[in-house]
């Protein structure tokens, strides 16, 4: 979209983020310190429960992407970043105009902050089925692109964890979502990728969920 058709639209999205990725549990990269082998690759998921772009609607749609990097981009030494971003096919053009705009950082808010951190190299854009599903109770989360992209995850536990308890984190200091919202750690069931040169498939590793609540341009 065009800075004319994107500059001072008031935006608001809020829904769940999860990741799963190759770092041992827990992802150093929650905590800003640089990842468990030193780079990092993963699938990052998007589920929009209630959003506008102006007069958008964008309500129960659904963004992933796959990156990667090495080093601490929280810190601003990483190198290599990559990432290819999926929409959801379920959004018309209006939709998907918006989705760009935000997902993109020309609409501002935190998106803008993190991709002006991050600042990967794309590899690529496609729109596609993203299928989500996340536990209201948290206890599992999972998120498919048929063919192409399978990530879910169950909510940590241990011997010590109470029954139904949840391993969470406040003021996480690399909240990949942002300032203020709540991790609840998990591992990684299934973590699969064949798209856009970026090509894995793992167990067992970290995963991560956190709300998120987002607003722009400011």
């Amino acid at each position: 979209m065009t800075e004319q058709a994107t500059g001072g639209t008031r935006w608001h999205l809020a829904g769940d983020w999860f990741d799963v990725c190759k770092c041992a549990i827990p992802c150093p990269c929650t905590f800003a310190q640089p990842p468990t082998y030193g780079d990092c690759e993963g699938v990052l998921v998007w589920h929009i429960r209630e959003g506008n772009f102006g007069d958008v609607r964008l309500d129960d749609l659904n963004v992933l992407m796959l990156g990667s990097f090495e080093g601490n981009p929280w810190a601003g030494t990483h190198t290599d970043p990559y990432a290819a971003v999926f929409l959801d096919e379920r959004a018309d053009d209006g939709q998907r105009a918006a989705l760009g705009a935000v997902f993109g950082g020309e609409a501002g808010g935190w998106p803008a902050e993190f991709g002006q951190m991050f600042h990967p190299e794309m590899r690529g854009m496609d729109v596609v089925p993203i299928h989500v599903e996340i536990d209201e109770d948290l206890a599992t989360w999972r998120a498919e692109i048929p063919g192409r992209v399978t990530a879910t995850a169950e909510a940590l536990t241990g011997p010590t964890t109470p029954d139904g308890a949840r391993v969470q984190v406040h003021n996480a200091p690399g909240a990949e979502v942002g300032p203020g919202q709540v991790a609840t750690w998990g591992r990684a069931t299934v973590d699969r990728a064949d798209a856009f040169g970026f090509s894995w498939d793992r167990t067992g590793k970290s995963s991560k969920y956190f709300p998120f609540d987002w607003s722009g341009p400011d």
